[in-house]
């Protein structure tokens, strides 16, 4: 889809950029993919995701640091402690 390709391409420009990825931890969707891309880029990736979102967000193998927390709250804490920038994207593709 438009979408899928729009988001290895901002991987792949985070990498070429050496722009590390601090996300919420899916391995499922856009976010799944960017992260592989970064990660595979040999960029450091860290996921946050709160203990309850694992089963729905996490299928297969993560990437990175998985960073576990208690509540969605706990986790936008987290990546804005850690990030310098943010991306929103749509979900559900």
């Amino acid at each position: 889809t438009v979408f899928s390709n729009a988001a290895l391409n901002l991987g792949e420009q985070m990498v070429e950029r050496k722009i590390d990825l601090i996300y919420g931890g899916g391995s499922v969707g856009l976010m799944g993919l960017i992260s592989r891309t970064v990660f595979n880029g040999g960029c450091h990736v860290i996921g946050v995701i709160p203990r309850a979102l694992m089963p729905q967000e996490i299928s297969g193998e993560t990437v990175g640091e998985v960073r576990v927390v208690d509540d969605m709250h706990e986790r936008k804490a987290e990546m804005a402690r850690q990030a310098d920038a943010f991306i929103a994207l749509p979900g559900g593709y």
